[in-house]
């Protein structure tokens, strides 16, 4: 074993003893779990975000390749069209 490895071990065994006992091994469970219930919430509100979007975007392909015409606030015909 290298002396680098060999400290990096006795580093990491240091920090985990050293938050075990700040925080107690019951809390960094706590916290751990919390967290990855966060992540799992975040990737349920990203899908359905993401779902919403292409809903939408396949209506309006819908109403596009029936020939609809949408009214827009900026149409040519317009008059309140404000230009950039």
């Amino acid at each position: 074993m290298s002396p680098f490895s060999l400290m990096s071990y006795l580093t990491q065994c240091s920090a985990v003893k050293f938050v075990k006992k700040a925080f107690g091994e019951i809390d960094v469970k706590a916290i751990l779990q919390r967290l990855d219930r966060l992540t799992q919430d975040e990737a349920r509100t990203t899908a359905r975000q993401t779902l919403e979007v292409v809903y939408g975007l396949i209506q309006n392909m819908s109403v596009v390749m029936d020939g609809k015409q949408m009214h827009s606030a900026c149409s040519p015909t317009s008059i309140d069209c404000l230009s950039l």
